[in-house]
Order: C-alpha cells, then structure tokens, then sequence
C-alpha cells in the first residue's frame, strides 16, 4: 500500500463535503431532493486508501475505469477494511473490451458501458460462468448512448473520444442486452460531447431514458455529469452522477 498522509485524507473529507455542498445545491435548484442523485467517487489514478476515505465520509458508491484497477483498488481496500469494504458498491465505468469482461464481471457491481452488441453478448458470457450473477440476481448494466449529433450510425469506433451506442440503435441493442438472464438493462450512461452545451446533450438523454423505459420500465438509471458538468446533468434527470477531480484532486499514481 501506498504512504498517504492524514494531511491528504484530510483533504479528501473537505473537498467531498464541499462537492456534496453543490450537489445537493444542484438538487434544490433543479427542484429535486438531494437523495435522489447517486455520487459516483471515481477512484481513477488514486490509491486504495482514498477509496477508503471516500467510504468513511460515506460515500458507498465507487467507480474505476480499467478493468485491472477495478480488481486491484477492490482488493486494496478490502485488505485495509474488510468489513467498510463490504458495504461498497464498485461501478465499472470505462470503455470496456471484449476481452476484459471476464475481469469486470468479477468485481463491478454494476457495469456503465455496453455500447455494442459485441461487448453485451462477452459480458453475458462472463456472468453466465460466474458464480456472482444468475436469473435471479442479473448484473444490472447501463448501454452508453454516443449524444454527438455529428455521430455516424455505424457500430462503436474503439479510436473515438466519445463511445456510446447510436441513438437509433439503442433500442436493438437494449433487446439483445435483455435476451440474456443474467444481465439486467438498469438504464443509460452518456459523456457530454467536447464542444457540445451539455444542457442539450443531457435533455436529449432524459428523453432517450423515457423512450428506453417503454420496453423496459425499470431502466431508470441515468448516468451522467462529471465535475464540470454535473448541474447540467441533474437538471436534466441524472440519478447518478461521476466525479474523481473534484473529490479527490490531481494526484496520480506513480
């Protein structure tokens, strides 16, 4: 484990309280309850014992973007709290490659980016050979919906800023997502384009959710807003929103 200073963990516990000061700010300016929006702690670049903070401060919810990091900063933690890791809930939030849904199958809880059928279909494999997810208990997963009005229709570009499923296409992907038991279609997640007002972009995904939710009702997760564009997304009906930068600060990992 890594050396960290109470000085650090200090840190943490006040830039979390203030981020929580302006969440919940977004809430009541939106005329929503602050209970109603999931903060995400993305652990990105940062040790274990951050994520253990951001436990302790109350925060249950923890996200990473690599399939390794996930596993590694589960395990960091576990070792260093069992019983406060316990009550974790780890979201894989990244772009996911075929070959690594076995890792992400392991160790998230749930899953923010199914974008093309070719990763649905290697993640169901996954949880079908896993002893974590059944028919009873399916891996709840979010399609990444592509909000760039400029996107082509064609499958998911791996070279591209920005993933996420076409529009149009979010409904065939939502029903092959749903032929599998063991998966269970929670709702949307979306990155606001570079260049783009995230305002519009979020409206767009607020109306993609309401067309989502008429084949499947219980898909009302709405995964969006980062550290600069979380009002946006509240505004517009996110339920969880992703922040690391502003929690935890610039610290990388050596």
């Amino acid at each position: 484990m890594s050396e960290v200073s109470e000085q650090e963990l200090g840190a943490i516990d006040e830039r979390i309280a203030a981020f929580r000061a302006r969440l919940d700010a977004a809430c009541v300016q939106a005329g929503r309850e602050p209970s109603e929006v999931a903060l995400i702690a993305v652990t990105k670049n940062h040790p274990p014992e951050y994520a253990l903070q951001a436990l302790r401060s109350g925060l249950l919810e923890l996200g990473e973007n690599r399939p390794q990091d996930l596993i590694a900063k589960r395990d960091g933690v576990e070792q260093l709290d069992p019983g406060l890791a316990a009550r974790a809930r780890w979201h894989f939030i990244g772009r996911l490659q075929r070959n690594k849904a076995k890792q992400v199958v392991a160790a998230a809880d749930m899953v923010h980016s199914i974008d093309r059928v070719a990763v649905a279909e290697a993640v169901a494999k996954a949880a079908t050979g896993s002893d974590r997810w059944s028919a009873a208990t399916p891996l709840p997963v979010l399609l990444q919906v592509n909000l760039d009005p400029a996107a082509p229709r064609e499958e998911h570009d791996s070279t591209a800023s920005r993933g996420g499923v076409h529009p149009l296409e979010m409904s065939q992907l939502a029903a092959r997502v749903a032929e599998h038991d063991e998966l269970r279609v929670a709702g949307l997640m979306a990155i606001a384009p570079l260049d783009h007002d995230p305002g519009e972009c979020f409206a767009r995904l607020a109306e993609l959710s309401m067309q989502l939710r008429l084949d499947h009702p219980a898909a009302d997760i709405i995964s969006a807003g980062m550290t600069g564009d979380f009002p946006a997304a509240v505004a517009n009906g996110a339920t969880h929103v992703r922040v690391g930068t502003a929690l935890f600060g610039e610290r990388q990992l050596a």
